[in-house]
């Protein structure tokens, strides 16, 4: 009778300590992964002579620092295939945008970024031509999906993908 006692009251203990550090594993690891998200994310993104980028989605947490590397991974000059990589605030038309873009007068001088709509615009790199690499830092928006693009003329199209911004 002693044991079967016990036994009894052991295996009560152990079931309810056992919930208690399946919990207290659960918290550590979520705590865990908010620790794990690191403060800067790098990235790098390629252009090539064929109006393509190696990559059509990135994903970063929202408040990151994003160092974005832009390399023209081509042959032609910035005037005959020029890339940028541009990120476009929510709800921004990019086919409206690179419209814009191809029509600006001196468009090669500005990148391509058409002046009055700054506000439409997050982050953004210089006009590259081939064999050229640019890096540009910037702090990730709100959590979300957003686009990117090559905004020179006609580029838009086949040069964009999208920018997904998660909550940490």
């Amino acid at each position: 009778m002693l044991l079967a006692s016990c036994g009894g009251g052991g295996g009560e203990s152990k079931k309810d300590s056992s919930k208690d550090e399946g919990m207290k594993i659960e918290q550590k690891t979520q705590e865990k992964a908010e620790k794990d998200v690191p403060e800067t994310v790098e990235i790098t993104i390629e252009g090539d002579d064929q109006m393509k980028f190696n990559m059509k989605k990135i994903e970063v947490y929202e408040g990151q620092t994003v160092k974005l590397t832009l390399k023209h991974v081509g042959k032609m000059t910035k005037k005959a295939m020029g890339h940028n990589w541009v990120l476009l605030a929510k709800g921004v038309d990019k086919a409206a945008f690179g419209a814009e873009a191809a029509g600006m007068e001196n468009g090669i001088e500005n990148d391509h970024i058409p002046a009055d709509r700054s506000e439409d615009i997050i982050a953004h790199t210089k006009l590259l031509g081939g064999g050229e690499e640019t890096t540009i830092e910037f702090e990730a928006p709100e959590a979300g999906g957003y686009d990117f693009m090559c905004s020179f003329p006609g580029h838009y199209a086949s040069m964009n993908g999208k920018f997904i911004v998660k909550k940490p």
